[in-house]
């Protein structure tokens, strides 16, 4: 092994037999914003031998706060996050193969990335796309690692098919769902933390020491110094559809993905979320003046409206995004408000 991971061989839980597992290895990465950006160079740093990153997303001048990996370049460039990090990571560490997908994360999309995957890595921005990496994991046998945050917020758990309880369990038992960046605002350290519990599971998977993974939940919030380490094991249900007795895998199923239709002679795309759902109208307006929307509502929909679009969204979760034709981009701003 070469003198660029001297270092990390002398520890002793990876040694040079890790490092070379490391280099056989193949991580499917989903998400390359802050979380899937920093997971990124960390996994190539440590010589992964391979990284695949699935991303729909460009680079936009306030994601510089936080997403690690880009420059003032790629926000002048409009360059798709997935082309910018590859590029970045190839200049890291050119004995890394690093395959890129600049397209929505679905569960048509990812499937025929797996082939070969050892890791899948959540860096997404929503619950929706979890849930898929959650039934294809659990499908096809392949660990994946959850995570997230929000302000000054972070989660992760680790998901081993047919040993932990899965992510549709956890959503039974713990409450995840609510803030996005976009309502709460987020700050550096909180991103780095849930990358660090990430990353270092992932070393743990790839270099084969599963004996020594984290069988908890963990959360924290590094503002106000809260830390909690949560034990899962009740949390797996026998009847769950993804990791249960008899799984069928819903998320899977195209009729439960988000929903989404150009109407007719209109630049308006209406989204209709996977299940049912009664939103809290108030929670709605606060959320959307906080990023800056001017808002209007009634008892029935809150239509909220900036410099660039207009959106109204009813109480049955059902959403017309104005100024638009585009469905994948109206998904987007759908996802990044509901959570």
């Amino acid at each position: 092994m070469s003198e660029r991971y001297s270092r990390q061989i002398l520890f002793s839980g990876i040694g040079e037999q890790g490092q070379h597992k490391l280099a056989a290895k193949h991580v499917l990465l989903i998400g390359a914003g802050a979380l899937g950006s920093a997971n990124a160079e960390l996994l190539v740093r440590a010589g992964i031998g391979k990284l695949t990153i699935v991303d729909r997303d460009y680079v936009e001048e306030s994601n510089l706060q936080r997403q690690q990996l880009y420059t003032e370049k790629d926000v002048e460039q409009k360059m798709p996050k997935a082309a910018a990090a590859k590029k970045h990571l190839e200049e890291i560490n050119s004995d890394t193969e690093v395959h890129v997908h600049i397209m929505d994360a679905t569960s048509q999309s990812l499937e025929p990335l797996l082939q070969n995957a050892d890791l899948l890595m959540d860096a997404t921005d929503n619950f929706e796309t979890r849930l898929v990496i959650n039934d294809l994991a659990h499908k096809y046998n392949i660990p994946w690692i959850f995570g997230a945050c929000v302000g000054s917020f972070g989660i992760s758990f680790t998901v081993i098919p047919g040993k932990t309880p899965c992510l549709n369990c956890l959503l039974r038992a713990i409450p995840l769902q609510g803030m996005t960046c976009e309502t709460a605002g987020i700050i550096g350290p909180a991103v780095q933390m849930t990358v660090a519990y990430q990353s270092a599971e992932a070393l743990k998977i790839l270099t084969e020491n599963r004996e020594v993974l984290r069988e908890t939940f963990v959360s924290f919030d590094l503002w106000s110094g809260q830390f909690h380490n949560i034990k899962t094991g009740k949390s797996k249900k026998a009847d769950c559809l993804t990791c249960g007795s008899d799984p069928s895998y819903p998320f899977l199923q195209l009729e439960n993905t988000t929903k989404t239709a150009v109407l007719c002679g209109r630049e308006t795309v209406q989204v209709r979320p996977p299940y049912a759902v009664e939103l809290e109208l108030e929670r709605l307006v606060r959320d959307f003046s906080a990023m800056g929307y001017e808002v209007k509502a009634n008892p029935y929909l809150v239509s909220a409206q900036n410099e660039n679009e207009r959106i109204v969204v009813f109480k049955d979760g059902r959403a017309l995004v104005h100024g638009t034709k585009d469905v994948i981009h109206a998904k987007s701003v759908y996802q990044k408000i509901m959570g």
